[in-house]
């Protein structure tokens, strides 16, 4: 039996590729009213962590913020009181303190730990084709990697110490959050100089501008206006933040990202919905250059 944790817009999907494994899925979300949903697809649905780790030997999370992932793996009713649960693998983006906070609380309950975010959004998650940074054991990560591979195209052993994988994902999404924001800013200012933005994302794709913001996120997301990559504002603001604090803590200053963290956090001020799509950080630009970047179809 398999565990799962969280049925979000990434753990959804990868709750169907552990399913697709055979063996029993037993799962649970602070979402009660996904449970008939659940059930209906084979799974059993728990009513707490702590019932998933009573199941299950190894337990899979995908949750939003550090401060859930430390809740439901060490505290009341988590994964640290589970009957049956021996190793815990965090699929989670919560920057390296927590992974090692947890990572401790775990390993001095005599469990396993894999700090293993996933990179490539819900569309990754659906097609299968997600890159998982796994840190931990050299044991622990050949017992978990076939499950990881259910749903990870690459799955990635980047260390044996938790928290490094952690690093290796914030630092990916950093490179993805500049890459928006520089976008934006190009494809706003090319508006104001009355180019169509279905020409400059040519021009950039073609030569060496290119990146996943002009491959995929703009040509998809925000010229049609859709803004739904499936990665919310504020997460992104929050993942850039983990990053930078990391940093910070190893008296390293980021110049560059200190500059693209405080762009991810003016445009989490300034749009008005805590269910924003991360692609919207292009209406900052837009607001203050009196433009839209849209579909010319559109205009």
């Amino acid at each position: 039996m398999i565990g799962l944790v969280g049925l979000g817009a990434i753990g959804a999907p990868i709750g169907e590729s552990l399913l697709a494994l055979g063996g029993g899925l037993v799962v649970t979300d602070a979402r009660a009213e996904v449970a008939d949903e659940w059930r209906a697809k084979g799974a059993t649905f728990a009513a707490s962590a702590a019932e998933v780790a009573d199941a299950a030997e190894i337990v899979f999370a995908s949750l939003p913020t550090p401060a859930v992932v430390r809740d439901v793996a060490t505290g009341a009713s988590g994964i640290v009181d589970g009957k049956r649960v021996e190793v815990f693998v965090d699929l989670s983006t919560t920057g390296a303190s927590t992974a090692r906070q947890v990572a401790e609380a775990l390993t001095t309950r005599g469990l396993a730990y894999l700090d293993a975010p996933v990179s490539g959004g819900v569309a990754g998650a659906r097609a299968r084709t997600l890159t998982v940074m796994a840190a931990g054991t050299a044991e622990t990560f050949a017992r978990v990697r076939p499950l990881l591979e259910s749903f990870g195209k690459n799955v990635v052993h980047v260390g044996p110490d938790p928290g490094q994988g952690q690093t290796a994902k914030l630092l990916n999404n950093l490179l993805s959050a500049t890459a928006m924001v520089a976008t934006s800013e190009a494809l706003a200012v090319g508006v104001l100089n009355g180019l169509r933005p279905e020409t400059l994302l040519e021009i950039f794709n073609s030569s060496s501008g290119r990146n996943t913001a002009t491959l995929d996120k703009f040509p998809t997301h925000v010229l049609p206006r859709t803004f739904d990559a499936g990665f919310r504002l504020d997460l992104m603001a929050k993942d850039v933040e983990l990053c930078l604090a990391e940093a910070r803590e190893l008296h390293a200053p980021m110049v560059v990202g200190a500059l693209v963290q405080q762009l991810w956090t003016l445009a989490s001020r300034c749009v008005d919905d805590p269910a924003a799509d991360h692609t919207r950080i292009v209406e900052l630009f837009e607001s203050w250059f009196g433009v839209r970047v849209q579909s010319t179809s559109l205009s």
